[in-house]
């Protein structure tokens, strides 16, 4: 896949504000899509949803350190730049900006940006720090490109509500949109965790949301969550899932845990095939 010659690469702050500064006084809406690249059609399902909101369309790739636990391998996380930029061009994007390390945590660099409430349980909680590290470079992203709205996909649901409450106490002026999973034919969510799973582990994998669709359905009708909590981690285990993290029901917004579905909720869980760590989550209203 050859990449335009027309296809802007910013390396610099300077350089991404140069290109969106004049798009807003051209009068044009502006949309960020942030990602740590090796892109796949989720991804791409956010420049797209950000094509209909803005008359730009502006995608980071860049693999954030700070969001990485001292056991997850910060340095094996994929990296292919070139293939990412030729997809983004041929998705409809503007402009990448792909700035490096020392670009984003300049040397004597301080700052953390902490969220409460929305952080904690969960992930939050098999992962120490990694929150505050997608809030601080989020936030940072933001700012530095200033657009009129950002794009986030709900399957990591609890980031995007990080991100959302970050935003609204911050008072940060940019529209958050949450894009809905794009999924497989057999309904697993896009990851580019999938491709750790052997053939086998790809075969129970669905699993996973077929799960959370049938207790999401059971919730809805009032079936009270302790039983279906239940009753859902026994099922992973049973389809060989090796351990679960957590299955919950919280909140949708606040995303404190509920013991009764009165207002709308979300169905949350973290999973291992093997060492593949799985995450999917699934809506759930009261009928």
């Amino acid at each position: 896949m050859t990449l335009p010659s027309t296809f802007p690469i910013c390396r610099s702050v300077a350089a991404l504000r140069q290109y969106v500064g004049e798009w807003h006084r051209q009068g044009l809406r502006v949309a960020l899509v942030p990602t740590m690249g090796a892109l796949h059609a989720g991804h791409l399902s956010l420049v797209a949803r950000g094509l209909h909101l803005a008359d730009r369309v502006v995608t980071s790739v860049f693999v954030n350190p700070i969001q990485f636990g001292p056991k997850e391998d910060f340095a094996a996380y994929p990296r292919r730049e070139a293939e990412d930029a030729a997809l983004l061009a041929k998705a409809g994007a503007h402009a990448l900006y792909a700035p490096t390390v020392d670009v984003m945590y300049p040397e004597g660099f301080s700052t953390t940006v902490t969220v409460d409430g929305v952080s904690e349980g969960l992930c939050g909680a098999f992962r120490p720090g990694h929150f505050a590290g997608v809030a601080t470079v989020v936030s940072k992203l933001l700012l530095q490109a200033g657009p009129d709205v950002a794009l986030f996909g709900e399957k990591d649901y609890q980031q995007l509500q990080v991100i959302r409450r970050m935003v609204r106490d911050l008072d940060i002026p940019v529209h958050i949109e949450g894009v809905p999973t794009v999924r497989e034919a057999d309904g697993l969510a896009l990851s580019s965790r999938n491709a750790y799973l052997s053939a086998e582990q790809r075969s129970v994998a669905p699993t996973l949301h077929q799960t959370l669709a049938t207790a999401a359905d059971h919730l809805a009708k009032g079936t009270a969550v302790d039983t279906e909590v239940a009753w859902g981690t026994s099922q992973l285990l049973a389809a060989g899932f090796a351990s679960v993290d957590y299955l919950e029901v919280r909140d949708a917004v606040t995303l404190k845990p509920v013991s009764v579905v009165e207002r709308p909720a979300r169905i949350l869980v973290a999973a291992y095939l093997g060492k593949t760590r799985l995450i999917d989550n699934q809506a759930v209203v009261p009928a």
